[in-house]
């Protein structure tokens, strides 16, 4: 028997990804508690209470999760001592305390692909920024901070010897550039009695400057064969991980059709926003149904989409203002989801924009119109440089 109202959800987390799985959670009748430290995060007019901790410290996170019975994240950056512990005493945590302690590194997750024989790009750890001088032949590479990273940050790219001068002076995965025709990402879902269920893959465009997300295609403009082959792959993450939850697994397609395996996230993710509009069932609402042990949603599409994010325009800073929304909202199948942040800064993600269409070509016809029309300025120009 399914009572939701008995179950207490508390997240660690409240920014946009918490926001819309407290919305998507509404329907199913649960009600979300919320710890984060920004008094003026997304998730602080939604959520049922809304406690305001540090996310990376024991004794809050270990006070707000002793009174929940199920807790999960909407960001991986949290205290996992507080979570064993919580998990000793009978929370349910998830994703599990070591998995987000993989996760949480980039040289472990990189460890865990070889350990487990998963396809990824080469690579070396290093522990600072001379080190990185002993791997000279891997040139040209990226240089992955191992911990902290996020949206693109704590990445550089590093295509000759000069440029260590600029390195990070941090542990660091050094990962060989590889030529790739396209990114991919395919979502799954694990639930405590091990039924899993994955989105069709999706193909994301970047923001070179930003390094974020700029488009998302669904379906992935890909042959079956490669779809065939990213699916298995994320699959058997999710089983060798025994994930309860999300996971995003992104990926590589090189040019010579290989799929190699980039990052993990145990959690809602960018490259899911469009399941809102375009499938049966979103990423938020299948999280809560894995996390509860219900029954996991169809997966399938609805509608072709394209999605974009809303970017917080370079140079940009204080009082959001948005920019083209009443012409957007006049066209059939787009739809907008705006993230509740008042203040803008460069490249900061303020919301997105999914446009459905009967067909992608059709979608992408209309995102194309939308690109350079819809932005978010702040009230304050500045250079920061």
């Amino acid at each position: 028997m399914f009572a939701p109202s008995k179950k207490k959800i508390g997240m660690l987390g409240g920014g946009q990804l918490g926001r819309m799985m407290i919305q998507e959670g509404l329907p199913l009748g649960l009600e979300i508690h919320t710890l984060d430290p920004d008094p003026n995060a997304p998730c602080a007019s939604c959520a049922k209470s809304f406690t305001i901790g540090s996310l990376s410290d024991f004794n809050s996170v270990y006070a707000f999760g002793k009174t929940m019975d199920v807790l999960t994240i909407e960001i991986e950056h949290v205290n996992t001592k507080a979570l064993h512990k919580l998990s000793e005493n009978g929370v349910e945590v998830y994703p599990q305390p070591q998995i987000l302690e993989t996760i949480q590194d980039k040289g472990q997750q990189k460890i865990f692909f070889r350990l487990n024989k998963i396809p990824t790009s080469p690579f070396v750890l290093t522990e600072n920024k001379s080190d990185i001088k002993n791997h000279l032949p891997l040139l040209p590479f990226f240089q992955k901070l191992r911990k902290g990273g996020y949206d693109g940050k704590g990445v550089k790219l590093i295509r000759s010897e000069k440029d260590i001068d600029d390195a990070f002076n941090l542990p660091s995965v050094l990962e060989q550039f590889v030529e790739i025709q396209s990114e991919i990402s395919v979502i799954t879902a694990r639930n405590k009695s091990g039924e899993i269920k994955t989105f069709p893959a999706v193909e994301c465009q970047f923001n070179a400057e930003a390094n974020l997300v700029e488009f998302l295609f669904s379906p992935a403009r890909i042959n079956e064969s490669i779809i065939s082959k990213a699916t298995k792959l994320a699959i058997e993450i999710t089983e060798k991980l025994n994930i309860v939850g999300l996971l995003a697994v992104e990926m590589f397609v090189t040019k010579k059709g290989e799929v190699l395996v980039n990052e993990l996230a145990p959690r809602p993710h960018n490259s899911g926003h469009h399941t809102l509009k375009g499938n049966v069932t979103s990423q938020f609402e299948q999280h809560l149904r894995a996390i509860l042990s219900l029954p996991l949603g169809d997966t399938s599409i609805s509608f072709p989409s394209v999605m974009i994010n809303l970017l917080g325009e370079k140079n940009n800073f204080g009082e959001s203002r948005y920019v083209g929304l009443e012409e957007a909202l006049k066209m059939k199948g787009v739809h907008l989801q705006l993230y509740g942040k008042n203040t803008v800064k460069p490249f900061r993600k303020m919301g997105h924009i999914t446009v459905t269409g009967n067909t992608l070509e059709e979608a992408m016809e209309k995102a194309s119109l939308l690109k350079n029309k819809v932005f978010c300025m702040g009230s304050e120009t500045r250079n920061t440089f």
